[in-house]
């Protein structure tokens, strides 16, 4: 089954690299150790408000100089998409093969960990997506190009709710050929 779904995303970043990226230099992608959807690109599916708020942040510990927010055409391609019971079903074997490997070698497994209960810091998550995302590919039966998640994050939007201040979908883009294009998005009045 391909994923053939096209959206519009943002990627929160420094102005000086959002002109860059505009003037056609490839994205890094991100391969920290905790990022929550494993090694790739990072984008808000339709989010430019957490796009830009991300940059914010990532301003107020010295990481960005001048927020900005690049706007994405992605091509969804063949996508892990972890809002489908298709692909969280395969999360128990995921997680599986990823303690059989770390029993191995005698080695602990990451966890996940945060001073907030969202756990932000998610080095079991990351962990566990890349080795299986690459068990996968490497066996060859199956590539995937993106990987997509939706996120409660952030406090109540109001008392005794369980929405989320924070909540968003993001994308990890594992191929660059899914970003189809990049744009200068309007800045909201």
């Amino acid at each position: 089954m391909r994923y053939d779904r096209t959206v519009i995303a943002y990627h929160g970043c420094d102005a000086r690299v959002a002109e860059q990226l505009l003037a056609g230099t490839p994205f890094k992608p991100s391969q920290n150790d905790f990022d929550w959807l494993g090694t790739g690109v990072y984008f808000w599916e339709f989010g430019f408000d957490r796009a830009l708020r991300f940059a914010r942040f990532q301003k107020s510990l010295g990481k960005v100089k001048e927020p900005a927010v690049v706007g994405a055409l992605l091509q969804l391609g063949n996508c892990f998409d972890l809002t489908d019971t298709r692909f969280t079903s395969q999360l128990q074997t995921a997680y599986a093969q990823c303690v059989e490997l770390y029993e191995a070698t005698g080695k602990s497994l990451p966890v996940n960990v945060g001073a907030t209960p969202d756990k932000k810091l998610r080095r079991l998550d990351c962990t566990v997506l890349n080795l299986y995302l690459a068990y996968l590919d490497d066996h060859e039966l199956e590539r995937f190009q993106t990987v997509r998640a939706a996120f409660e994050e952030g406090p109540a939007a109001f008392p005794g709710s369980m929405i989320r201040q924070e909540t968003h979908v993001q994308i990890a883009v594992r191929d660059p050929r899914c970003i189809i294009g990049v744009f200068r998005p309007m800045m909201p009045s």
